[in-house]
């Protein structure tokens, strides 16, 4: 099971995620944000309010936005 251990916003759209299995890194989700529940967070001041809910396991906002621990697992950008 994929799950977020550690989450941080970064700048822009972009959130640094760890994960249980040791991967860490950016996540862009600027092209990302499509449907109503994502709409608040195209305001980048409302997309810094990203963090990680341990009982979720992933980033969630306060409008009760979250991305699915998979979905970032996938798109992560590991630091060369």
């Amino acid at each position: 099971m994929v799950s977020v251990t550690d989450a941080r916003h970064l700048r822009d759209y972009v959130v640094w995620v760890r994960f249980r299995d040791g991967i860490e890194g950016e996540v862009d989700l600027a092209r990302e944000l499509d449907g109503p529940v994502f709409e608040p967070l195209r305001d980048p001041s409302f997309f810094r309010l990203v963090r990680f809910d341990p009982e979720l396991h992933t980033i969630v906002w306060p409008n009760g936005a979250d991305v699915a621990p998979e979905f970032l697992h996938s798109r992560v950008r590991v630091p060369a």
